[in-house]
């Protein structure tokens, strides 16, 4: 997760496929525009948070093809059993060096349906190579992320611990998840190494297999105090939940007489809302007011919400599987298509992918989205093309419903998409993991501020893709935008 020597193969065998057909082809060096962004949000949510990117800029800041890399592809065949790949297109591939412009939404940041998250601009066959990287990079750091913003707000302040390594798909899951779900929100993970790598907070206790080695609950808990007095937190369900509340203040009471405390016990079965109860009023007619009640076992947002309504007086929540595995919707449908590139004059042209299904259809340009704020809170935002002349762009936007938008022109914006890399080199001072935490947590207080809030694409931008998915075809420079009506569009992206 934290080695990217060489990742030029973690990539769909297309990939290298069109690779070989831009280079045979004499388009590779060919300028183009690809542009990640997903259709929908997840889990039904108002809204997605990024991450993701400081990996992807590892990625892409150690990109090239190994002389093992290229020995691997020297031996791939095709149909007619014949090499798929020519030595001159492997020694052009070993000599590949990242050179492309990329600009992304820094991680923690809301983003909406439609709205890129990532832009590159570069030679076609770079671009096209870091695509499967890219959305495996992307999708699933934000599909977590997002996740565990649903899960820290329905705690409602409370502390919440990412639990799912041990239910984690794979070791590269459970430590992107870990990552993911503190930018997220979430306090601390049990992942030692995701805290190694990443610096987040780590926390843990005991099993239900230590207290089964003693012959007591009692004893098991009183060698855990003396062997951990500073980390002390029973799991209390092992045998007879409410016996092993009783029996975990009995060692708190020893605990206090050697300077330490009872930090909390944990509730891992049974009817948590009860047992949460019951447990306070025990604790606390024992004089262990502060002592903090854990809870876990297969919790998410809605069993949260749920206790929290039932009056349950848990202070921390660990989350395991079905945050991690983003249980409800395990995929973000994260997609990455070229949007523009120049033709054989050095002409910019906008692509769009066509689809029976309306959804499914792409944006064309050079696309950056600009939120508008007033006071602090936000107001809406626009997807515009940078292809077009800032005199030309209106605060006017269609809504993927159709309706018509206006921002007030006196409001404040942001562009949300920031330099990364400019000419394959790192312009962008990465933020450390705090300070993302930090960021989403702030933009969460704004969103969850809005509603009806308005999204959608500025009006010129609204036109010229549905101009493009009516059939007409565009030819675009910075400078001059021409629709060329009647022509066919596959004859000009062949010929052009």
């Amino acid at each position: 997760m934290n080695n990217y020597s060489s990742l030029a193969l973690l990539t769909d065998l297309y990939q290298l496929t069109m690779a070989n057909g831009y280079y045979r082809t004499g388009i590779a060096d060919r300028e183009s525009i690809f542009t990640l962004y997903f259709r929908k949000n997840p889990f039904d949510n108002p809204y997605t948070i990024t991450a993701g990117l400081a990996h992807a800029i590892d990625y892409l800041q150690n990109f090239h093809f190994s002389g093992e890399d290229i020995a691997y592809l020297a031996q791939l065949q095709g149909n007619d059993g014949q090499l798929l790949f020519s030595s001159a297109f492997l020694t052009y591939l070993s000599r590949l060096q990242f050179s492309c412009d990329v600009d992304a939404l820094p991680e923690g940041t809301v983003v909406f349906p439609n709205q890129p998250m990532l832009r590159i601009k570069g030679r076609l066959i770079e671009a096209q190579l870091f695509e499967t990287a890219l959305l495996n990079i992307l999708n699933f750091q934000s599909l977590i992320a997002t996740k565990a913003t649903r899960v820290v707000r329905a705690a409602q302040g409370d502390t919440v611990l990412e639990f799912g390594l041990r239910r984690a798909q794979g070791i590269d899951g459970g430590l992107a998840a870990s990552r993911a779900a503190y930018i997220g929100g979430c306090h601390a993970t049990s992942n030692v190494l995701a805290g190694k790598l990443f610096g987040i907070p780590v926390r843990g206790t005991h099993a239900h297999s230590w207290v089964m080695c003693f012959d007591s609950e009692p004893e098991a808990f009183m060698q855990y105090a003396k062997v951990m007095p500073n980390n002390c937190t029973f799991l209390v369900d092992t045998y007879n939940t409410i016996e092993g509340v009783k029996n975990a203040i009995e060692v708190g009471k020893w605990l206090q007489t050697q300077g330490h405390k009872l930090a909390g016990i944990r509730l891992d079965s049974g009817d948590l809302a009860a047992l949460s109860i019951e447990a306070r009023k025990i604790l606390d007619n024992a004089g262990f007011t502060d002592t903090r009640i854990v809870a876990s076992n297969d919790l998410d947002e809605y069993s949260i919400a749920k206790l929290k309504q039932a009056g349950s007086p848990i202070a921390v929540w660990g989350v395991g599987t079905k945050l991690v595995t983003a249980f409800d919707q395990p995929a973000l449908g994260g997609v990455y298509k070229l949007t523009a590139i120049k033709n054989k004059y050095g002409e910019w042209q906008a692509r769009i992918k066509h689809s029976e299904t309306l959804e499914k259809a792409s944006t064309p340009g050079m696309l950056q989205v600009r939120r508008f704020h007033k006071n602090g809170a936000w107001v809406g935002d626009m997807l515009y093309n940078e292809f077009t002349s800032p005199f030309e762009r209106t605060p006017n936007i269609i809504t993927e419903k159709g309706i018509s938008f206006t921002f007030d022109a006196q409001l404040q914006s942001t562009d949300l998409l920031q330099p990364i890399f400019r000419g394959g080199n790192l312009v962008y001072q990465k933020p450390d993991i705090h300070s993302i935490r930090q960021h989403t947590l702030q933009q969460m207080q704004k969103i969850h501020a809005t509603q009806n809030y308005p999204v959608g694409w500025e009006q010129s931008l609204y036109e010229l893709r549905q101009n493009l998915l009516k059939g007409n075809f565009l030819f675009q420079d910075p400078n001059i935008t021409q629709l060329l009506k009647g022509t066919n569009i596959r004859d000009k992206i062949i010929n052009g």
